[in-house]
């Protein structure tokens, strides 16, 4: 258990509004459909996380809760952005976790949804509101707000938490039709090659420069289609799509997690993306293409995105440790031989959701204070996934 020295408040700082909503007609909304808040709300911003919006609201009581809505104006993709398919997962599995007959090793952590709202008349998108989660949000993968012990801990925890989502059965959770029944990777290749393509001719209001492709993107797209793995192994999962140590909130004293949060990327699929994200800090080196922040840095600097912190000889738990743990509770063999694919394609999808954060930036919708350092990184993202790839096998 953390001591009193790390009861101090960990990420989820929020700031005045950047992406402005009518508040008074907010509060109208909330009056009159969502029972759980007692209006007037007080609206602040959180500072953490590009794709939606989101907002901490404070209501007449003193109670907190949590707004995302879909960014304003013309979006590039129709598949992002889905705040209805965020609200649709998390209702969900809030209702598995209520059931008297789900085990506590089978409760997979997340905010209670209050309120979905589709009409674009309220503020503009639509949006959803859910419980606040008072807890710790680590932005920084190395946890240079706690111990080694307690970081040993805290990545246990979020491997089984993973585990147990990665267990589930869709059909008694009631999301089977959530999503496609189709081969994962395949669909995901097809679809975010688009989007990329997309985005990549996003054209900068100012510099009237367009955003421009990820390097070695046709090579990439080219391999994954010739080493696709078998999903019949592993079998229909829930897809969390961005299961990330930033997107978890731990117990504000205890090494536990308590939420999972930001579901917008959730589809039905392979469970393999998901630990590929997770485990992201042990297996990708990408020394050559910048400098690492010291081990006591509370946040990269400005030019670093956590998306490629290597732990190196520094890691609090061995990858082997957390993958055996997962596999344990999955039932999966281990070792994962088709993780080798996983972990580059984390790392092109991830080029990927960078360079929509640099396309919103270009046409300045992107909503994140650090949306233009952001942004900035989809090349090097882009390298680091093509290098991950055994070329001995491709004639590229």
């Amino acid at each position: 258990m953390a001591n009193d020295g790390k009861t101090k408040k960990i990420g989820g700082e929020v700031g005045d509004v950047r992406a402005n909503i009518d508040v008074d007609s907010l509060n109208k909304y909330i009056a009159h459909h969502v029972q759980a808040l007692q209006a007037p709300v007080h609206v602040k911003q959180f500072k953490f996380g590009q794709s939606n919006p989101t907002y901490f609201l404070t209501d007449a009581s003193g109670k907190r809760a949590v707004l995302r809505k879909k960014p304003a104006g013309k979006l590039l993709s129709k598949t992002a952005h889905q705040v209805e398919r965020e609200y649709t997962v998390l209702h969900a599995l809030h209702k598995h976790n209520q059931k008297p007959t789900t085990p506590a090793a089978q409760r997979v952590p997340v905010p209670e949804p209050y309120v979905l709202c589709e009409d674009t008349g309220v503020i503009g998108t639509p949006f959803y509101i859910m419980e606040f989660l008072d807890g710790r949000i680590f932005t920084n993968p190395l946890m240079p707000e706690v111990d080694v012990a307690d970081r040993k801990e805290i990545w246990l925890s979020a491997t089984r938490t993973l585990a147990a989502l990665s267990s589930l059965d869709i059909d008694a959770v009631g999301l089977s039709a959530f999503g496609p029944h189709t081969p994962y990777y395949p669909r995901q290749i097809k679809s975010l090659a688009r989007v990329s393509l997309a985005q990549a001719a996003a054209v900068d209001v100012d510099s009237k420069e367009p955003v421009g492709k990820i390097p070695h993107f046709d090579d990439i797209v080219k391999w994954y289609g010739a080493h696709l793995p078998d999903e019949r192994k592993t079998g229909l999962r829930i897809t969390h799509g961005d299961y990330k140590l930033d997107n978890l909130v731990f117990h504000a004293t205890e090494n536990r997690v308590i939420g999972i949060l930001d579901w917008e990327l959730c589809t039905l699929g392979s469970p393999l993306p998901d630990l590929a994200n997770l485990t992201a800090p042990w297996a990708t080196d990408a020394s050559k293409y910048v400098a690492f922040p010291e081990a006591n840095q509370s946040t990269p600097p400005a030019n670093q995105s956590t998306l490629i912190i290597n732990f190196g000889r520094d890691a609090p738990v061995s990858l082997d440790v957390l993958e055996r743990e997962y596999c344990r509770i999955t039932q999966f063999e281990y070792p994962i031989k088709e993780m080798v694919f996983a972990r580059s394609f984390h790392m092109f999808k991830y080029s990927i959701i960078s360079q929509g954060i640099a396309a919103r930036y270009a046409l300045r919708q992107a909503s994140s204070e650090q949306a233009f350092t952001q942004g900035s990184m989809f090349p090097t993202l882009g390298n680091i996934a093509w290098d991950l790839l055994p070329k001995e096998e491709a004639k590229l």
